[in-house]
């Protein structure tokens, strides 16, 4: 007669497996898409070569295989695998592990203690690793989707080498659609198209591939399924986006960025990936504003108004036609002539302001509202500007004892040309007025 664990094993291989499951694959080589890695010159396809394993974190976007090369490195290294998970563990199950590692270490077992999400452990969860992995009592292998230097602590990340994976491309994804029609026997019930869009809708990640992939392979459609049925039979997936974490930064560096290099198609595109994925249009409508005064400036002066005004229809409409504003502005902003004339000069002047610390204006400038400032020198001087033929005295309303500088240099792009013209006209009829009154202190 069976005994209650016979039985279990005995019916474990009658349970359904998932197809990504199924195909996990069985040596670090099989893995898709990390070549950079993995490869035999690749940082850790060298340790495994050398039989040799350092701690480390493996930073990277959902279904990317970071679990399953933690597996593998074990499996091929000869180190007891001890898996965990920050979402499900805490500080006693780690005491375990490192008992147990301990004891391993005394027979001369290494353990690969594997922790997945690991940037859901705190600050002092983290820090009870350190002298374990210090004394190599175990080789952590951490796996995160957020960037490690602002979720690991740095005292642990200094112990850690930190490997980038990438997010899987179209022929890494397509591998892994060949191998699942390979072991399923079968082809997908999809023509080229929805073969495209399949991949384009798992978004870089190999475990949602494969069980979009599983579910067609259920089918028995009368003939291949277009694009368009394939949408109707599969949940569409949202966009990866995480609105408080890297994703968020990184998206809104790219629009911005894009905006500044004018490129309008790609800054659209930049906008459409943020609010698909569910950003606040009003952080969005922040950055342009900034965008037109930091990039635009006065190459063109209605670049700001136009942020501005996005912002506000935003305001006033809602979502989703509010959201046309904000596109609207982006056309604008990316096709303006650049500048950032106005932003070096402001930060040249906040240099000098620091450097020349309390410097008192010139006495000439100040008001003199009482007896004893106009007997003290106050106002003394002063030319109204108005009073002149051509508006302007050419007087210097820098501090006494330092000379001019020049701050703002206008490029020659957009309205900015028209205004060093100005700048250069002034600056010849100041030179003219102080040749005719002599120097400062005269």
């Amino acid at each position: 007669m069976s005994t209650p664990d016979n039985q279990s094993e005995m019916f474990a291989g009658r349970a359904p497996r998932p197809l990504a499951d199924r195909l996990r694959p069985e040596a670090v080589g099989d893995v898709v898409g990390q070549g950079h890695l993995l490869g035999p010159e690749g940082p850790i396809g060298r340790m495994v070569a050398n039989d040799r394993l350092a701690s480390m974190v493996l930073w990277g976007p959902p279904g990317c295989g970071k679990t399953t090369i933690a597996r593998l490195l074990a499996l091929e290294t000869d180190f007891t695998f001890e898996p965990l998970s920050a979402v499900f563990s805490g500080v006693a199950d780690l005491r375990k592990v490192f008992e147990r590692a301990a004891a391993r270490r005394a027979g001369g077992q290494g353990t690969l203690l594997f922790i997945d999400e690991i940037h859901r452990f705190n600050r002092a969860q983290q820090d009870g690793f350190l002298p374990y992995v210090e004394d190599g009592t175990v080789t952590l292998i951490g796996a995160t989707t957020e960037n490690p230097s602002f979720e690991i602590n740095a005292a642990l990340l200094s112990r850690c080498q930190v490997f980038v994976l990438n997010r899987l491309d179209e022929p890494a994804l397509e591998e892994l659609l060949a191998r699942a029609e390979a072991l399923e026997g079968k082809q997908l019930p999809v023509d080229g198209q929805a073969r495209q869009a399949l991949k384009a809708m798992a978004d870089g990640d190999g475990r949602y591939l494969l069980n979009l992939a599983e579910e067609l392979f259920a089918l028995r459609p009368d003939e291949d399924l277009d694009t368009a049925r394939l949408i109707e039979t599969v949940q569409k997936r949202a966009p990866l986006y995480d609105k408080s974490q890297e994703g968020h930064y990184n998206l809104i560096s790219a629009l911005h960025k894009s905006l500044r290099g004018s490129d309008v198609d790609a800054s659209l595109y930049w906008l459409a990936r943020m609010l698909a994925g569910g950003e606040d249009p009003r952080f969005v409508a922040r950055r342009l504003a900034r965008a037109a005064v930091e990039d635009i400036g006065l190459a063109d002066p209605q670049a700001l108004p136009h942020a501005l005004a996005a912002w506000e229809a935003y305001e006033r409409i809602g979502s989703p036609e509010g959201e046309l504003a904000l596109a609207q502005c982006v056309i604008y902003l990316a096709s303006a002539p650049k500048s950032n004339a106005s932003y070096k000069a402001f930060g040249a002047a906040m240099r000098m302001a620091r450097d020349t610390g309390s410097l008192a204006p010139p006495k000439h400038i100040l008001n003199a509202p009482t007896g004893l400032m106009k007997d003290l020198g106050y106002g003394d001087g002063y030319a109204y500007d108005h009073d002149a033929k051509d508006g302007f005295s050419g007087q210097d309303y820098f501090p006494e004892g330092i000379d001019r500088a020049q701050f703002y240099k206008p490029v020659e792009r957009g309205f900015e040309r028209e205004i060093g013209k100005r700048l250069e006209y002034w600056t010849k009829l100041r030179g003219a007025r102080a040749a005719s009154v002599g120097p400062k202190d005269e």
